[in-house]
């Protein structure tokens, strides 16, 4: 009897057990019914403080800064799309600064996103002042030849280059060289490894690059039928992508058979050689007087001026080269297809730069 017993206590045991575990895995079905696994993120707050904000500076104090708090009920991370960045964050803290200097209107798009992946999202706005910075510049202010930590040459043959150019380019102080307080490109009649001319052309590959901008150099120009002076910009990746492809914006070119005229080109893929992206503008004493040539880039436009002169203004977009890093480039080619017939009487000339500039 007492075995039977036993048995009966712990049969009524067992049952009891089984009915709890039924009951819980009964009840843990039902409130998934009830209640979403993930509840879908609501609420969402966005905050925008603008860095330097008051009532005589309401865009800022031109640090280019916000700040962002967000929050969401029952969000988990959250994306920013931001200057046209997306930014994926875990904290609901977030700092941005934007680097296009003037004050423009940026939008904001924030989206929140729970464990299960929903999200819902807010769009607001903010107007942004950032003050022009330098970024980058060689003012020429040391005697001797240029500094090696932000100049390269390209050396050799100008028929090399693709333009039928005469001179044989070289990094020799007899063709450039810096003294009281400017940068001096030399062009000489000379008879130098097969070419009838000698010069120079510098660059920034592989020492300086950047991407949108304002980029500007302070020069006076050389005089003589043939001369062809320049400061331009490549894509820094032209040694893979090759030309065209890569992109090239022409600032300051000019002719010494068509002196005190500016042309600012841009050559791109089907819009090359005898580009249509081009106009011009009179430069009345470029040969006497310092001028400054300028171009300021963006994902929009690029803008070109003289002496703060707009007079070019070219829609970019996300179908042109024109949306990546460039570095920059000072030469001082003589003929060639452009250049034209040098003049016979011709010994020397010299492009005379102040300064080089890139702001942000």
């Amino acid at each position: 009897m007492k075995s039977i017993k036993n048995i009966i206590n712990k049969t009524g045991i067992l049952a009891f057990m089984l009915l709890l575990i039924f009951q819980s895995c009964s009840g843990g079905n039902d409130s998934s019914d009830d209640t979403p696994v993930n509840p879908a993120p609501s609420n969402l707050s966005v905050q925008v403080e603008v860095v330097g904000k008051t009532a005589a500076n309401p865009n800022g104090d031109g640090s280019g800064k916000v700040n962002l708090k967000i929050n969401a009920a029952n969000a988990i991370s959250y994306k920013v799309l931001i200057d046209n960045q997306l930014k994926e964050i875990t904290s609901g803290d977030f700092s941005y600064t934007f680097t296009a200097s003037g004050t423009k209107t940026y939008s904001i798009i924030v989206s929140a996103y729970n464990a299960g992946g929903q999200f819902i999202s807010s769009t607001s706005s903010v107007n942004i002042y950032v003050a022009r910075k330098i970024l980058w510049s060689d003012e020429f202010d040391v005697d001797g030849a240029p500094n090696s930590s932000k100049w390269g040459y390209n050396t050799g043959t100008g028929d090399g280059w693709g333009n039928n150019e005469l001179e044989y380019y070289t990094s020799r102080p007899e063709n450039v060289f810096i003294s009281n307080g400017t940068l001096k490109i030399k062009a000489i009649k000379e008879e130098y490894m097969g070419s009838h001319y000698t010069s120079t052309r510098m660059l920034t590959k592989g020492k300086f690059s950047f991407k949108y901008g304002r980029a500007e150099v302070r020069a006076k120009l050389p005089v003589g039928g043939g001369t062809w002076p320049a400061f331009w910009m490549l894509g820094d990746n032209i040694d893979t992508a090759g030309w065209p492809l890569c992109g090239e914006v022409d600032i300051l070119e000019s002719v010494g058979n068509n002196p005190d005229v500016n042309h600012s080109s841009l050559h791109s893929p089907g819009r090359s050689g005898n580009t249509p992206d081009t106009k011009t503008i009179t430069v009345p004493n470029s040969a006497t007087e310092f001028h400054i040539y300028a171009a300021e880039w963006s994902a929009e436009s690029i803008k070109f001026y003289v002496d703060d002169n707009l007079f070019y203004t070219y829609v970019n977009s996300a179908s042109t080269p024109f949306n990546q890093n460039f570095f920059l480039i000072l030469n001082l080619a003589m003929g060639g297809n452009f250049g034209g017939t040098v003049d016979p009487n011709f010994t020397s000339a010299i492009f005379e730069v102040d300064y080089v500039r890139v702001y942000n």
